[in-house]
């Protein structure tokens, strides 16, 4: 059975223009930095055109390297709008609150943006709530930038929506971030305005209840409920999948991460009963251990081609017990070593 081939994710081109007025608040050029790649304005033209996260990554760690400026996530974030999340973000800037906003932010996230490894998620209590961007460890010079773009983007958006002064952000409690304080971890508690804890469990914002009350006085009630149908139909048309086949695979991927999911884990999360799904498998010509094995090839080859991981940590990402395992099971699936598979495609790019 031909299955399509797994990707890492992808994400709006309009996420660069923010990077791209980054760099040129370093005194850099962004457009010719984003021509390097590619990324020129016909390209940033095209109607709901979308860049690989590999690429993004690559294009984020030039622009560090040309400003001199690891905090440039920070700095994206600050010069974030709304419109870049496309028809979710305009549906955001309409919301009549916080909270709202901040659901369809997370709701409406593969509108413009995906990642097999997860989604954000808006995570409410009668304290308040959390608003959290997924895991994208290890962390490294290549990806940092992507946690700090969107934090501080959540940030000052929200702070915008409930129109608060220039320079002054939304009330938050509190940020949590997963990697370990970095060399320009000063340049948190000014943006956020409250305490930030590194090598947390998470990356996520908590607000208060007071915080996601405050009101939008720019929202307009027909317009947000128009918005939110165009949203609703939107997901449905992009997140519609063929068979279930495909659908295991989608929820194997972020269940990997240094451990092997079985079939009863994928059963829990369809809502079914493990001997359905092995039935039904079996009817669409196919059995869980083979999708297992189909979905750590496919990723194996997308991590090594497209990004700079050691093979410890794809043997990590990918649920094996450890670096030895997964050379052995890639030679296996190849019948190349992971070594030489990289080689041969770096020297074909």
């Amino acid at each position: 059975m031909n299955r399509p081939r797994i990707r890492l994710g992808d994400l709006s081109v309009a996420f660069t223009q923010s990077l791209a007025q980054a760099v040129e608040h370093c005194g850099q050029s962004g457009s010719q930095l984003l021509a390097q790649f590619g990324l020129d304005p016909a390209r940033l033209s095209e109607a709901q055109a979308r860049l690989s996260i590999p690429r993004f990554m690559h294009l984020g760690h030039a622009a560090i390297s040309l400003t001199s400026n690891p905090a440039l996530g920070l700095l994206m974030g600050e010069l974030s709008h709304f419109s870049q999340a496309g028809l979710a973000g305009i549906t955001a800037a309409q919301a009549p609150n916080v909270r709202e906003a901040a659901r369809v932010l997370t709701r409406f996230e593969p509108l413009y943006a995906h990642n097999y490894r997860g989604q954000s998620s808006f995570l409410e209590d009668s304290g308040g709530a959390w608003l959290c961007f997924y895991s994208i460890s290890p962390y490294n010079s290549y990806n940092r930038f992507v946690v700090d773009s969107v934090l501080a983007s959540w940030a000052c958006q929200l702070s915008q929506l409930c129109a608060q002064p220039p320079g002054r952000c939304l009330p938050i409690e509190r940020v949590e971030i997963e990697f370990t304080a970095p060399d320009y971890s000063e340049r948190y508690s000014p943006l956020f305005q409250c305490p930030v804890e590194f090598s947390a469990k998470a990356n996520r914002l908590r607000l208060s209840q007071t915080s996601l009350a405050l009101r939008n006085p720019q929202h307009c009630p027909s317009t947000w409920q128009h918005l939110l149908q165009l949203c609703e139909e939107a997901l449905q048309q992009r997140t519609r999948t063929r068979n279930l086949s495909e659908r295991v695979g989608q929820l194997l991927g972020p269940l990997l991460q240094g451990h092997e999911p079985t079939l009863a884990d994928i059963a829990r999360r369809l809502q079914i009963p493990a001997w359905t799904l092995r039935r039904r498998l079996a009817e669409e010509g196919t059995q869980f251990r083979q999708l297992l094995n189909d979905t750590r090839r496919d990723l194996a080859m997308t991590y090594i081609r497209d990004t700079e991981l050691a093979f410890g940590e794809i043997a990590y990402l990918l649920g094996f017990t450890s670096a030895a395992a997964f050379q052995r099971a890639f030679k296996r699936w190849s019948s190349t070593t992971p070594g030489e598979y990289r080689r041969s495609q770096r020297q074909s790019a």
